[in-house]
């Protein structure tokens, strides 16, 4: 149905404008299924090539950078209601890779949160302080490398005991590999994918939050 290929060689070739014009010809879909159907399998294949050396770490960043950019034109684009509600996304210290934790974000921006996003690699003591600032409602933790699992677990124990008791939840690439369970707390919600998040944010709103599918 979509040239996943063709896709990933606009983002490879670092064309932007060409990235925008192919997501453009399929403006019947919405946020979601722009990310679930075109930019995540493209990020994927583009992934398989870098894995098998058929590209440089260059140009795997040059794809990244190029994701970025649209994912906020994206964001900045999508019809937003608006709601009292606060959630700040990031990646553990040392983590790297934050286009599926950009796309959470942008999600939860459609669905009238409003947001922080900080991005790669924020060390704890950083994330505690603008937490104990802000006061968001929710907290989104990104990992996609098992050995930092123990760093998880410390982030999460000192996030749930916040004064103001976040919810925290936890995406990434291990999310839908690993049983992160035993790193959770029972104020700890794993969002598999980007289904997942889209269906949490609809329990949540519904008044479910502490049951959402997950």
């Amino acid at each position: 149905m979509y040239d996943i290929k063709q896709l990933a060689s606009f983002l490879l070739d670092g064309d932007s404008l060409k990235v925008w014009e192919y997501i453009q010809k399929n403006k019947r879909l919405s946020l979601h299924e722009i990310y679930e159907n075109m930019i995540t399998p493209a990020m994927r294949y583009i992934g398989f090539l870098w894995e098998n050396n058929e590209i440089t770490v260059a140009d795997e960043h040059l794809a990244t950078a190029t994701c970025d950019f649209v994912l906020s034109k994206l964001g900045y684009n999508a019809e937003k209601i608006k709601l009292d509600q606060k959630a700040m996304f990031l990646c553990l210290e040392g983590e790297q890779h934050y286009i599926g934790l950009k796309m959470v974000n942008n999600l939860f921006e459609e669905h009238g949160w409003e947001t922080k996003y900080f991005g790669p690699n924020l060390p704890l003591e950083y994330a505690l302080t603008a937490a104990l600032e802000w006061k968001p409602n929710v907290i989104g933790l990104s990992v996609s490398i098992v050995y930092h699992l123990p760093k998880l677990k410390e982030y999460i124990a000192e996030l749930v005991n916040l004064p103001h008791k976040p919810q925290v939840l936890i995406g990434g690439r291990l999310a839908a590999k690993y049983d992160l369970v035993p790193y959770c707390t029972d104020n700890t919600i794993i969002l598999t994918d980007l289904l997942s998040t889209k269906e949490w944010l609809k329990n949540y709103h519904m008044g479910g939050k502490q049951n959402a599918a997950l």
